[in-house]
């Protein structure tokens, strides 16, 4: 027998013991312990009662079309939402939860009662109470109180529900950003965003359901997790779009492509992805080949509808946008535009709202102020564009944080700040809602006197997704989808819809 025989015959061998192995009843018990086991917690999950048997909704997943539009289980109120989120955490001490008792203490040590077993980003030591650093006054016939770093907003407030006493368990920026978006702290979760264009599709099949603009210069501290798709199919998560230069990068053919070749080259991709699907049967690549296909409409609609310099005077007056450059006001009016042409859900963040006192743009009197003045008339002008056109009552406006600010003036490493700053503050922090079904004109929630912690109405990150699907037409509870074996939803195990801000 030659070297090459003698080589093949013990290659056979090999593979003829490994084929007997694994056909053994050895390999099954060993190599299947975790399958058995799985069997057996099955079983005994399904006899210990309501774990996961809720009813679970049904979604209409059509791989080659995964944006149709889909209709709720329930009458939602809402058909999109638009969410401004102010990266870094603005304080609400400062905007809508004005304490006297606060103003009273301003420059006394903290009392200990508030520091003891407490976790805190920076401050150590015993720091001083800062009282509010801008004056309030009541506005409305609702009689909210607003603080003059929002003189354009507080006009408003009789449109709005204010919640007073959000909660959190995340006091650094990253997981809490992560925990109001995809419902958890950690990375690998499908964004609020993602959930709600899988549930509803898009009612414009030419553009993104989801849409993500930033501004602020720079992204969140979260990064790009904020609005993926988690383990949901990759065509829900959020499109990224520009307020300056191309609305999306490569949307222009390349010199010498005309619109005839790039359609070629778009078929010739897709029916190679074709070919692969034949062969691998994966959903996921017709949903590539829906995306391919969206991204060769978007070239036509896309410029057209992110481009705001056929907007007449008075908007831009209105909304003080600054056409050609990339700034928050740009972006809310094209988020108007957006739910205009039937995108689902449009995710602003807006960079920058961190206020420590370490620097003068991380300060209270000078950074806040600055910030406020940049979304002041935006945010105002989008309330009254959606309710003068008729599409407020279809749209849920949600604006907020990740997390509160502390009472006490921070002291980094037990030295205090050279300008006026707070901690990050976890205890309680205030989010409005407005449109989309929400009550006009009413405040949900109390911190107590000094604004440390939340007394009554208090909610959290789940609340509000519960309510936010509530009001586009889902049951938090039921809205799931399987991954690993069980079913995953955004609320995770918690939350409940804050039905006291429900009209």
């Amino acid at each position: 027998m030659t070297r090459d025989e003698l080589n093949a015959h013990r290659l056979l061998k090999e593979a003829q013991e490994a084929n007997a192995r694994l056909h053994s009843r050895r390999h099954f018990l060993k190599e299947s312990a975790m399958g058995l086991g799985a069997l057996a917690m099955g079983s005994l999950l399904g006899s210990c009662g309501n774990l996961f048997s809720s009813p679970q909704t049904k979604i209409a997943y059509d791989p080659a079309h995964p944006l149709l539009p889909k209709s709720p289980p329930m009458m939602g109120k809402a058909k999109s939402v638009i969410y401004l989120h102010m990266a870094g955490a603005p304080s609400q001490l400062e905007l809508f939860d004005f304490k006297p008792e606060l103003m009273k203490m301003d420059g006394q040590d903290c009392p200990p009662s508030l520091l003891a077993g407490k976790k805190f980003a920076f401050i150590t030591g015993v720091p001083k109470m800062l009282g509010p650093q801008a004056n309030f006054a009541k506005h409305g016939q609702s009689g909210a109180l607003v603080s003059d770093n929002l003189p354009h907003f507080s006009t408003m407030v009789d449109d709005v529900s204010f919640l007073k006493a959000v909660k959190t368990d995340q006091f650094n920026h990253a997981p809490a950003q992560l925990l109001v978006h995809t419902g958890t702290p950690r990375l690998g979760r499908p964004s609020i965003g993602s959930w709600v264009t899988y549930g509803l599709g898009s009612e414009n099949q030419n553009l993104p359901g989801y849409v993500v603009l930033t501004s602020g210069g720079s992204f969140p501290d979260a990064g790009k997790s904020v609005w993926g798709s988690g383990f949901l199919p990759s065509v829900y998560q959020g499109v990224q779009c520009r307020s300056e230069g191309d609305p999306v990068l490569f949307i222009k053919d390349p010199d010498g492509m005309n619109r005839d070749l790039r359609k070629a080259s778009i078929d010739a991709i897709n029916q190679a992805n074709e070919q692969q699907y034949q062969e691998y049967n994966d959903p996921e690549i017709l949903s590539r080949i829906a995306q391919y296909e969206m991204a060769y409409r978007m070239q036509i609609s896309a410029p057209e509808v992110m481009n705001i310099n056929d907007e007449p005077a008075y908007i831009h007056e209105m909304y003080g946008t600054q056409p050609g450059k990339s700034c928050f006001a740009n972006n809310v009016l094209l988020a108007r535009k957006l739910v205009e042409k039937g995108v689902r859900y449009i995710q602003l963040f807006d960079w920058g709202w961190d206020a420590h006192g370490d620097n003068p743009n991380n300060s209270l009197n000078i950074g806040l102020k600055n910030k406020c003045r940049s979304i002041d008339r935006p945010i105002t002008a989008l309330l009254l564009d959606l309710k003068q056109r008729g599409l407020l009552e279809e749209t849920l406006v949600v604006w907020g944080g990740e997390f509160g600010r502390t009472p006490m003036m921070e002291n980094r490493n037990g030295i205090q700040n050279p300008f006026k700053g707070r901690d990050h503050h976890t205890e309680a922090f205030t989010i409005w809602m407005a449109g989309g079904g929400i009550k006009k004109g009413f405040t949900h929630g109390e911190t107590d006197e000094i604004g440390y912690s939340a007394i009554s109405g208090k909610v959290d990150a789940f609340d509000i997704q519960a309510t936010i699907l509530n009001q586009l037409g889902f049951n938090h509870e039921q809205f799931t989808y399987p991954f690993q074996g069980r079913p995953f939803r955004l609320t995770d195990v918690g939350g409940k819809v804050i039905s006291e801000i429900v009209a």
